[in-house]
């Protein structure tokens, strides 16, 4: 079936029919690496990382990418009260962030341009915006002219006094209008900057990404994703200036927003102090059980987020991996298995991975009800299909269960749980459940089924 997003820029749901289906394009704003990010930082490169494993599974090529903001005025500050050059900051939470990224499954992008490295491509961008009339020079700034661009606004669908309060603009005396926004800054000795026609001085924020997506992708491209928070003013300043530094050609086809992470009712946010940042989460918790509950609401929807919520996760997954576990001796062959028809069809239906897990839990129920050889090959293929389309289940039930555990202590708990069965079958049902509360003391949580009993770790 047919690939259909919601575009944020019709808001509708359409038919994704790409430009050229031998290059499909998708770029992704990443994070600002001055500090480790939140949970809600990676919901875009989870979800949109699903999209991707999608988009090759329907096309010949994809061409992926996520940028890294390197230079900002918040890396800035961080760098000059420790006192360190900034890519002492950058380099460290880039390297973190990959780590957590990878952590969680997402898988890297095609292309990772980082702003630092792209200059001449953004002091080009500017100088073209210059020469069509689009911006304009002063006082060592550059800022474009949203007057020039009788589109602006579109995307947001603000009127200019909202999008003016939204994008809390400095009205610098310098401005022919309030709504103006900086492509280019003075930067003093004290600061990190670049040569360039009108001094020495570094981008502002917005044209960074336009000119990243310009130099991997190309002047039009399919998808531009990001969280919500970005549609204004940062995605409507992209397409202002990537529109007319291309002299009108669309910028992007598709536009996808994800919902925002919310804890107690609020927006988690660096500003309000509520933020969970995923190295603290990943201390406490399984990395697949974080990546499942980022997967468990609708991307374009805001996800209530709690330990209660990863809590289910890890229930879920202990199910979910209980399944292969006692599907073990199931010889699927070294194939990669197919994603099942039902799995892909909920995630062509504008990436709904909430039907995507229902399908995938049913899938593991016809798994336990299997009988036959053949029923149980097929069923076991499904479920690590499902899994691979959506991240989950790639490990050995073993290391799920195991996690955290000392080497060899699964052979002490499977002997301590067969001891147990055989007390049972002996009627000695008191030995049976000092057993079972002695592995519940130490975590360790049992569950009698049809065949046999399950194991698994309270986290």
């Amino acid at each position: 079936m047919p690939l259909k997003l919601h575009n944020n820029l019709t808001r509708q749901v359409e038919e994704f029919v790409p430009a050229d289906p031998s290059r499909v394009t998708m770029y992704v704003c990443g994070p600002t690496v001055y500090n480790y990010v939140h949970i809600g930082n990676a919901r875009p490169s989870v979800v949109f990382g699903v999209l991707a494993g999608l988009l090759r599974r329907k096309y010949p090529k994809v061409v992926y990418a996520r940028n890294i903001t390197d230079v900002d005025d918040k890396i800035n500050a961080a760098a000059r009260e420790l006192g360190v050059p900034i890519n002492a900051i950058t380099d460290k939470y880039t390297a973190a962030f990959h780590e957590h990224m990878a952590a969680l499954g997402v898988a890297p992008p095609d292309v990772e341009p980082h702003a630092t490295t792209h200059i001449p491509h953004i002091i080009s961008m500017i100088e073209r915006l210059i020469e069509a009339g689009h911006a304009y020079e002063a006082q060592g700034h550059v800022l474009f002219s949203v007057a020039s661009y009788p589109k602006y606004g579109e995307l947001s669908r603000r009127d200019p006094e909202d999008m003016l309060a939204g994008a809390r603009v400095e009205v610098a005396p310098y401005k022919r209008d309030p709504g103006d926004f900086v492509l280019w800054k003075p930067s003093d000795a004290d600061l990190p900057g670049w040569d360039s026609p009108w001094g020495r001085g570094r981008p502002g924020w917005h044209i960074e990404c336009s000119a990243m997506a310009e130099a991997h992708l190309g002047e039009t491209i399919d998808i531009h994703a990001g969280g919500v928070d970005l549609q204004f003013p940062h995605h409507e300043n992209e397409i202002a200036q990537s529109t007319c530094a291309h002299g009108g050609k669309i910028f992007a086809r598709y536009w996808l927003h994800n919902g925002m992470l919310m804890f107690d009712g609020a927006k988690m946010s660096k500003s309000i102090g509520n933020v969970s940042r995923i190295n603290d989460l990943l201390e406490k918790h399984p990395a697949e059980a974080l990546r499942y509950a980022l997967l468990s609401a609708h991307y374009r929807q805001p996800l209530d987020w709690s330990d209660n919520l990863i809590e289910q996760s890890v229930r879920t997954l202990d199910r979910l991996y209980g399944t292969l576990r006692d599907l073990a001796d199931v010889d699927v062959g070294h194939d990669e298995p197919a994603v099942p028809a039902s799995i892909e069809a909920a995630l062509e239906d504008d990436l709904n991975t909430v039907a995507a897990l229902a399908e995938l839990a049913q899938i593991a129920a016809t798994a336990r009800k299997a009988e036959t050889p053949e029923a149980k090959i097929a069923a076991k293929r499904d479920l690590l299909g499902a899994g691979r389309a959506l991240g989950l289940l790639q490990q050995a039930p073993e290391a799920w269960f195991m996690r955290g555990a000392e080497a060899g202590d699964e052979a002490r708990i499977q002997a301590l749980v067969d001891e147990r069965t055989a007390a049972k079958k002996a009627r000695d049902f008191a030995r049976a459940d000092a057993i079972r509360n002695q592995l519940l003391e130490e975590g360790i949580v049992l569950e009698d089924t049809p065949t046999g009993v399950r194991w698994s770790r309270k986290h």
